[in-house]
């Protein structure tokens, strides 16, 4: 709360009385203009997640009015009592934000179990798209006239190369927009940088959608988020070309 203002020595007065509730992994506190910055050993994002002790308000150093009173302790006076307020909203912060840090390691944990083969699946879709545009592109060159159906058929499985190295992308890249999702918090990392914490720094040229993005609608169309989606419409940019100059050429009757 930007409204609590307090002196150095109240702020070590605060630090001793919590001393005993911090949560174990907690390094330092250091008190800002305008908030208060707490450090901690990195987390693996394995461990429990950090909560305050069980009813760490009945420590007299930290107790209400009323909790002196049901022990049966004589009252504080009211800056006591102002300063346990405080040193109970320090506390809460410093939980707030250890479970800040402690869900981005989560995050990052499961991804470093998710990503696996993401790169060289990204590797192999770009082979077999440059391999499809290569194969459309020999069409067009004399040679091709004296094979063509072989050439066609070449680009065919080209095709069928591509659109299965797309959806082999998508479907890792569906695992990880799931990771993304489940673990989506305000303060999260962002996606990139989650990926990059993980051990995966090429993971920024990876289109990673949401989790609406993937899979065929009704139609059996694939979305332009995803690696399906473009390729699919490439394949039929492609097959359109063929059926046209083969009809112009009179190659096929269609």
């Amino acid at each position: 709360m930007s409204s609590y203002k307090f002196t150095s020595e109240q702020f070590t007065d605060i630090l001793n009385r919590l001393r005993p509730h911090f949560p174990a992994n907690l390094t330092s506190v250091e008190p800002r203009t305008y908030s208060i910055t707490y450090t901690f050993t990195p987390f693996t994002g394995l461990e429990p997640k950090p909560a305050e002790p069980d009813r760490y308000w009945e420590d007299p150093q930290l107790a209400y009015e009323h909790t002196d009173k049901n022990a049966g302790r004589p009252a504080a006076s009211e800056a006591e009592y102002e300063l346990r307020d405080l040193a109970r909203y320090v506390l809460a912060e410093a939980y707030r934000e250890a479970r800040i840090q402690w869900k981005n390691a989560c995050h990052v944990a499961q991804l470093k179990t998710t990503v696996k083969d993401t790169g060289a699946r990204w590797k192999a879709h770009a082979q077999a798209k440059s391999a499809v545009e290569a194969a459309f592109a020999y069409l067009r060159e004399p040679q091709a006239a004296t094979e063509w159906p072989a050439a066609v058929s070449r680009l065919v499985d080209a095709q069928d190369t591509y659109m299965a190295a797309a959806l082999a992308f998508d479907e890792r890249a569906l695992e990880i927009a799931e990771v993304h999702s489940e673990h989506f918090h305000e303060e999260m990392l962002g996606y990139d940088e989650a990926l990059i914490a993980a051990g995966y720094p090429e993971a920024k040229d990876w289109p990673i959608g949401s989790v609406h993005d993937y899979g065929a609608d009704y139609s059996g169309e694939y979305g332009r988020y995803t690696l399906a989606g473009p390729a699919q419409r490439l394949i039929k940019e492609q097959e359109a070309h063929v059926a046209k100059v083969g009809r112009l050429t009179g190659q096929t009757n269609a």
